[in-house]
């Protein structure tokens, strides 16, 4: 690991120009997926063959630590690993307990798709690994298998979640993107599911990210939609966020029965209150999700650039960032503005 710098290299935290802070950091520590989910990574698109990232190409844990707190230099309190599937990324438990011990991280999570996660719950948890968000399109199985590319078992996922129970993970959160006529019709099964257990299941609106999912407007199902047949069946009541920059609605169900949340993205976004930089496996910083192109940090890293020319360069970077895609999109796509990066490179 690196020797530990200085918590803050600049003079104030980084804002961009929306006033917006750099406080969550998402890291890609692998591009490569088990799955072939068609919002993310059609089959059709990148089959068998497609080249993903080489060892070489891929930051390695000790360029993913060193950059880690840099950016925990600049403002970040948050890490979140994602992938691709980020559980693929050989020794994942070893880079965990790397950027556990980095001053000022105050909470690491993981986005996967669970299949591995029976095996590696328990070394992940004693890494220090704090929250994980597991993605659970649907219980019903044919439409499970569908969305995983043919793929994933629901038996699996199950498993996993029964993993990291076991091992003391407590509240996960579990996603699910819902697509019209495709899954939106087990919705309520999934509430059904989850109701009564600490779990906060979180619907998210199909979105327009990258280029390759044949992203339609009709296929989203809004959340105002959702809610009214939710609260039809389970009076739920709003809560407030937690801080400002959390990207969920959250609603409690009024019987006690536990709370759901609603990220949603299209139907009403909130690029204004965005405080994440995602980083890619290739060592790319993107500052949205929507981004068309990222700033290559690997370069630098490999150039033999100091922590503090690290961190200068990742400040003018976010200073300089105006991203408001969901804001624009109609505008953006109109304008034939197509070129974004693949959610598989960045995690979503």
């Amino acid at each position: 690991m690196a020797a530990p710098i200085p918590l803050t290299l600049v003079e104030a935290p980084p804002a961009d120009r929306w006033q917006r802070r750099l406080t969550d950091l998402r890291i890609s520590v692998v591009d490569r997926c088990n799955f072939r989910c068609p919002y993310c990574l059609p089959e059709d698109q990148y089959p068998e063959h497609h080249a993903f990232l080489d060892k070489q190409a891929r930051l390695s844990f000790e360029e993913i630590e060193r950059l880690a707190r840099v950016f925990a230099g600049l403002g970040v309190r948050k890490l979140r690993l994602t992938g691709g599937e980020p559980l693929l990324r050989r020794d994942l438990p070893l880079l965990v307990s790397w950027l556990a011990q980095i001053p000022g991280i105050d909470d690491i999570a993981l986005t996967t798709n669970g299949t591995l996660l029976p095996r590696l719950a328990a070394p992940l948890r004693q890494a220090g690994l704090g929250r994980i968000t597991l993605s659970v399109d649907s219980l019903d199985p044919v439409i499970y298998r569908q969305l995983s590319g043919h793929r994933g078992e629901v038996a699996e996922v199950l498993a996993a979640i029964a993993a990291a129970e076991e091992n003391g993970f407590g509240a996960l959160k579990i996603n699910s993107v819902v697509m019209r006529d495709i899954n939106d019709a087990g919705v309520l099964d999934l509430v059904a599911h989850f109701r009564g257990t600490p779990h906060v299941l979180r619907f998210i609106e199909y979105m327009d990210v990258g280029t390759l999912n044949g992203w339609q407007r009709d296929r989203v199902v809004p959340t105002a939609e959702l809610l009214a047949r939710i609260t039809a069946r389970w009076p739920l009541e709003p809560v407030a966020r937690l801080t400002r920059h959390d990207v969920a609605e959250r609603y409690r169900f009024i019987d006690g029965g536990g709370e759901i949340g609603f990220i949603s993205s299209v139907s009403a976004p909130f690029c204004g209150d965005c405080t994440r930089a995602r980083l890619s496996a290739d060592g790319k910083l993107y500052t949205c999700l929507f981004a068309s192109e990222g700033y290559d940090l690997r370069a630098l890293l490999r150039g033999g650039a100091d922590d503090a020319s690290l961190a200068a360069a990742i400040a003018q970077r976010w200073q300089a960032r105006d991203d408001r895609y969901s804001e624009r999109r109609a505008e953006l796509r109109a304008s034939g503005n197509d070129s974004r990066v693949e959610m598989f490179a960045i995690g979503g």
